[in-house]
Order: structure tokens, then C-alpha cells, then sequence
């Protein structure tokens, strides 16, 4: 099975396990459950809690940090898909996709330390586009930033491969996908028309396409493109497949994006 099919597959199954629950998110970070009356980040090996973790709603401009026993509060309304971002010193990445329904409820997140060859690339949100948008779009009430353009680029080192294992990129949210998959999934709600597939490339050479929006997907990365010193990954937006008087790009906002080292035994 070649790495773009994998790809669509991984996807329909974060987007049918977001849609169903938001309660199942595996690999380095995850959504472990529902308990009292709060939310709270903890550990997701130890189970301890994390003090002083960033909670932050980017797109809104609200953050806040959890307490001595992990706890914070969400002092933000939530009537549309928005992105929650957890950060900490020495841990993966997390983010995660809310909306009114699951921001209502008491979380608790799991979150993973990082491990010496995973490497962070980048941990802003960008708004991947042409600001040119329909209201039923996928998200769209949820952007509130301005597009960088058609493509995100960044150029990043690695200094050493991992011994025994294979590198997987991280995108840990994405939003605003309006391909007919995601349509057809009830993502998005525009019925005239749909997207081509946000690319990603890695050195030049395109890995995979993201046909779902959904969080902490991921993407093997060929071996023979992996270089020690510096690399390059860009991602770039989609076309309206059914506009032709011009180019009209697919407006997607990404957040967190990284490299993961994983043992072949543990990603059998």
C-alpha cells in the first residue's frame, strides 16, 4: 500500500473517531477520558499531573496554565471547530480539535514526553490560503487569522537518524479541508463543489495528501529522502477543483508540527 493511500486511511479513521467521540486519539499524545468536574493535563505514562502547561485557543487569543494538580479552566466560548493547543517543556506537542459539544465536558489529556531523536518543527498556527472562502466551508467560522499564502514552507535540521527505527511527521491539528472525502464525511458543508487535497513535501518530493481535517496525523517519511543536516517541508493548500476563471486556493489552518521516531517493532 503506497504512502497516499495509508495517508487517506489514517485520516477517515481520526476523523470517524473525532466525529463519533473525541475520546481516541493514539500515539504520542492522547485524550484519555472524562473525570469531575475539570479539565486536566497529565502525564500520559506516570498519570501525574502537569503543572504550569500552556492552554491556548490561538485563533482566539486566549491562553492560560494549568494549575498544581493540572486542572484549567476554558474561559472562551466554543460554537465553532476550534484548536486547543498544550504545551510544556520536555513534552510532544498536543493539539486538539474542540467544538461546543466536547468543550463542555470535562477533558483529561495525556501528553508525552519527547524522546531524544523527535524533533519540533513548528508549533504556531498558520492559515494556509487565499482568505477566499465560502461560509459553509470546512471551519470557516473558526478563522480568524490571515492566510500566509498558498503553501507553508520550513527548512529545519536533523542531526541524526534513529537507530532503529523510522521518522513520521506530525501534523497535530488541521482545519478547513474541503475535499469531496471531506464532504462526504459531513466536514464540510459547501455542495457545489470541493477541493483538491493539501500536498505535503518533504525535500522536494510530495510524501502524502490530507483528504480529512483531524488531529495528530501522521506521515511515514521515506528513508532515502531524509538528510542529515538540513530539510525542507512544505505543505501546500488545494485548488477548487471547479473554479476555472481563476485559482482559488483551499483556506486550511495547520498547528503543530513535528518529527517522531518510532521503533519498527512498536509501529508494527
Amino acid at each position: 500500500m503506497n504512502n497516499l493511500k495509508k495517508t487517506a486511511i489514517t485520516s477517515l479513521m481520526f476523523a470517524l473517531s473525532a466525529t463519533i467521540c473525541f475520546a481516541a486519539i493514539n500515539g504520542n499524545v492522547e485524550k484519555s477520558g472524562i473525570s469531575g468536574d475539570y479539565n486536566q493535563v497529565i502525564d500520559s505514562q506516570t498519570q501525574a499531573p502537569i503543572s504550569r502547561a500552556d492552554v491556548t485557543l490561538p485563533s482566539r487569543g486566549y491562553k492560560t496554565q494549568t494549575d498544581s494538580q493540572g486542572r484549567f479552566s476554558l474561559g472562551a466560548k466554543i460554537n465553532a471547530p476550534t484548536i486547543m493547543s498544550v504545551e510544556k517543556e520536555g513534552y510532544k506537542p498536543f493539539s486538539l480539535t474542540i467544538d461546543e459539544q466536547s468543550a463542555g465536558k470535562p477533558l483529561v489529556i495525556g501528553i508525552e514526553k519527547t524522546n531524544p531523536h523527535d524533533i519540533i518543527i513548528d508549533k504556531e498556527l498558520y492559515h494556509i490560503g487565499d482568505d477566499n472562502y465560502s461560509e459553509r466551508s470546512a471551519n470557516a467560522a473558526d478563522f480568524r487569522i490571515k492566510a500566509i499564502g498558498p503553501f507553508y514552507t520550513k527548512i529545519f535540521n536533523i542531526k541524526k537518524l534513529p537507530p532503529d527505527g523510522d521518522m513520521y511527521l506530525i501534523i497535530g491539528s488541521v482545519i478547513g479541508i474541503d475535499t469531496k472525502m471531506a464532504r462526504d464525511m459531513g466536514q464540510s458543508k459547501v455542495t457545489t463543489s470541493f477541493a483538491a487535497p493539501p500536498q505535503i513535501y518533504f525535500n522536494g518530493n510530495m510524501i502524502a495528501e490530507l483528504n480529512l481535517n483531524g488531529d495528530n496525523q501522521q506521515i511515514k517519511i521515506p528513508h532515502s529522502l531524509i538528510r542529515i543536516g538540513e530539510n525542507q517541508l512544505t505543505i501546500k493548500a488545494g485548488k477548487n477543483l471547479f473554479q476555472t476563471a481563476y485559482v482559488d486556493y483551499d483556506d486550511i489552518e495547520i498547528m503543530n508540527l513535528f518529527i517522531e521516531s518510532k521503533s519498527k517493532i512498536a509501529a508494527e
